[in-house]
């Protein structure tokens, strides 16, 4: 594991690097408006993808970075992550632009324009909780590549049957809320949620081409 600064045009940015011995894929994960790249679905994807030949890189934008608490405006977001895509290119390899709510958010938008082989969206927020109206289904339609939404399914933020028909696919965690995290009375404990997350991405990934 080692971690490297990265400065854009929004700040300064770390990436987090998770080594994979003969790497045939890089997956970069920012994280949400509501904290950082210690969150439990992406520290288990960067302890598991290497072993799949997945380097994993974890993002932290420059507003965390820079220990502001409040996330900037969405334009200033895409700015970051792609202030910090060369580094995640420069060794050649195909990236998966992948984070979580807003950092899902990110990926999403910025897909098409910097070339990403693919999209994983981790909670992706499909709309504001009890405002179905509100949706940002067109930012996930529109990313344009191979898609994968892994959603919980008491995400406030949008339950995967909310989502709309499109080329994505879903996987869901029975159960889980927004942090992917599963009610201590379910049957489904934390680590077995934390396992379909994973083994989910995995199996696609596998599948990409």
């Amino acid at each position: 594991m080692t971690a490297q600064t990265v400065t854009t045009d929004a700040g300064d940015a770390r990436i987090t690097w998770h080594r994979a011995t003969g790497a045939r894929l890089v997956l970069a994960l920012g994280h949400g408006a509501g904290g950082g790249v210690e969150a439990r679905d992406l520290q288990a994807l960067a302890r598991a993808l290497p072993g799949h030949g997945v380097t994993v890189a974890l993002v932290e934008q420059p507003w965390r970075v820079a220990g502001r608490k409040v996330a900037p405006a969405p334009k200033t977001l895409d700015t970051g992550w792609r202030g910090v895509w060369p580094a995640l290119a420069g060794a050649g390899l195909p990236v998966i632009s992948g984070g979580r709510s807003a950092g899902a958010r990110v990926a999403c938008r910025t897909a098409g324009e910097l070339g990403a082989h693919a999209v994983l969206a981790l909670s992706f927020p499909l709309h504001p909780p009890g405002r179905p109206e509100k949706s940002r289904a067109g930012e996930l339609l529109g990313a344009g590549v191979p898609t994968l939404v892994v959603q919980g399914g008491n995400d406030p933020f949008g339950k995967p049957g909310e989502f709309p028909e499109g080329a994505h696919r879903m996987v869901e965690v029975p159960g889980a809320d927004h942090g992917l995290a599963v009610p201590k009375r379910a049957e489904l404990t934390q680590e077995r949620a934390l396992e379909i997350i994973t083994g989910g991405v995995v199996e696609w990934v596998a599948s990409l081409r």
